[in-house]
């Protein structure tokens, strides 16, 4: 009964305690805020909570440390490592680790730790994409070299979300019984249920205000009756759900680059199909009339009010408001007149009155797949379906599972969700692709004159220099692969990331967020304390 007491308020439990003719050391810790917080703010990972297989790349690693980390103004700043400096025409990263650090276990950590968790996330070939590295070696106890097949300024990125296991510790089970260096330490995971963690006390950053922490693994629906029991202390909610109010909690929005938009199919059908034999193509998306229209007739502002309830703000690019963002790539949208006129120029006309254009006996109809569970992703695929109907282009939504969806991907258009705090994400989405690409680049899209800056920016001397490569690939006044170019995709919103907070909970200054609404939140966890 104690925790339902705590979150129904101070003054039930002094009373009780008055009831029963408690002194003042009881009445004293009936007032004192508890050092446990609950949260429901995503689910778990499969594979468990390993670096090397990509925990922690969207979010905190929470167990572990990282080699640097970025402040709330994703500035990049130290964590374990106290300098670094990137030598030889930019080919190997020299860095030095802090001295005297132990993993939660008491075991120490050394560059050995650190270039094992770099050799073996290369290796694993996971969500980190770590294939550019050509060795790891540490030097000494406290410095480890990090040598590149090419140069890759973006390789920082890694250094930034990479947390180091140790060495003698990692195998196959390490997911599910992790050991880092970071702020807190796990103690027990009931899979599909909660995990429960306690604080470092080895922790070389400072003892969080937090000791413990609860992290409940729910639906949306369960999780929210949870917190309005008073059970839960951070909630994660779609913007749908984030009109609402619980007692005892306030309402904390975080603005993100998390963004959703329509991946189109560049190629025609031809037939052609990728080595696993996935359909490659789609006749009507191929033409960049259609893609054009499409990005001139929505409206932006009207999905992030109709579908986000106003939680969120139109998008152009996968990189709004970054400082490797091009703003000339900003247009008007919500204009079906433009629209009609392009669809018009390139010979889409509705012959037959039906509503629908058509060209060279082909209509103007495609699919939008989306995630049949998401839905976000289905309010926008809706909206867009009816946004495009008065331009006489016959969009269909088709909620699938994630598996088909995959199989599916190279032929239909695709509500896809991405958005992080490197450019690396722009080069992954728009560089020519490789005969298999997944749903990185799902729809073939390939310019030789963005290739050369997106090379470029990657092989630049330092992160400053290749800021106008990342720009131009966008639109350098000519082409590009934004909307004023080959209008690659149609990006739509950028959403916000809304949470249900104790109301007595001081979160400080939460950095812009990357995708994957939830888990971001606790990026600087340690530092949270009771108002």
């Amino acid at each position: 009964m104690k925790r339902i007491y705590l979150f129904l308020g101070v003054m039930i439990p002094c009373l009780l305690l008055l009831a029963t003719g408690c002194d003042r050391s009881e009445k004293k810790a009936a007032y004192q805020k508890p050092k446990t917080l609950t949260l429901a703010v995503g689910g778990e990972k499969a594979e468990g909570f390993d670096p090397t297989l990509g925990w922690g790349s969207y979010g905190s690693p929470l167990f572990f440390s990282t080699l640097l980390k970025r402040d709330a103004d994703l500035n990049i700043v130290p964590d374990l490592a106290t300098a670094w400096k990137l030598v030889d025409n930019q080919l190997t990263w020299i860095i030095t680790i802090r001295r005297a650090v132990v993993f939660s276990d008491g075991s120490p950590l050394s560059a050995a730790d650190v270039a094992y968790t770099f050799n073996t996330a290369a290796a694993a070939g996971g969500m980190l994409d770590l294939s550019n590295l050509q060795r790891a070696e540490a030097v000494s106890d406290t410095k480890v070299v990090l040598r590149l097949k090419q140069p890759d300024i973006t390789f920082i990125q890694y250094l930034i979300t990479l947390g180091i296991v140790p060495a003698r510790q990692h195998d196959s089970g390490f997911g599910r019984h992790p050991v880092g260096s970071g702020p807190y330490k796990l103690v027990r995971w009931d899979e599909g249920q909660q995990m429960i963690v306690a604080a470092n006390e080895r922790y070389y950053g400072g003892q969080p205000f937090f000791k413990r922490l609860v992290f409940l693994f729910a639906a949306e629906d369960t999780a929210l009756a949870a917190a309005r029991a008073g059970q839960i202390d951070v909630l994660a909610v779609s913007s749908v759900m984030a009109a609402q109010k619980i007692p005892g909690m306030k309402l904390h929005v975080v603005k993100s680059v998390d963004n959703r938009g329509l991946m189109f199919p560049i190629l025609p059908n031809t037939g052609k199909r990728t080595p696993r034999g996935l359909p490659i193509g789609n006749d009507v998306t191929a033409d960049i009339a259609i893609r054009k229209a499409v990005n001139y007739a929505v409206d932006r502002k009207a999905l992030v009010t109709g579908v986000l309830d106003g939680y969120g703000r139109p998008a152009f690019g996968v990189a709004d408001n970054l400082p490797w963002d091009n703003p000339q790539i900003r247009f008007k949208d919500g204009d079906p007149e433009r629209a009609v006129k392009i669809l018009e120029k390139a010979g889409w006309v509705d012959s037959n009155g039906d509503g629908i254009r058509e060209k060279d006996g082909k209509e103007a109809e495609f699919t939008i797949l989306y995630n049949v569970r998401d839905r976000l992703r289905q309010g926008l695929a809706i909206a867009v379906s009816d946004m495009l109907k008065p331009v006489g282009i016959k969009a269909v939504p088709r909620g699938e599972n994630w598996d088909r969806i995959k199989k599916e991907t190279h032929a239909n258009v695709v509500v896809y969700g991405f958005g992080g705090h490197t450019p690396l994400e722009m080069y992954s989405l728009y560089h020519s692709p490789g005969p298999e690409p997944m749903y990185r680049n799902a729809g073939f899209y390939s310019n030789p004159v963005v290739d050369s800056y997106l090379d470029q920016a990657r092989k630049a001397a330092s992160f400053a220099e290749s800021i106008p490569m990342w720009k131009k690939a966008q639109w350098d006044g000519k082409t590009g692969f934004s909307v004023p170019g080959d209008a690659a995709w149609a990006w739509l919103v950028n959403l916000d990331h809304t949470y249900f907070i104790n109301q007595r909970l001081n979160v400080g200054k939460s950095q812009m967020e990357p995708h994957g609404h939830g888990w971001p939140i606790t990026a600087n966890i340690d530092q949270w304390k009771w108002n």
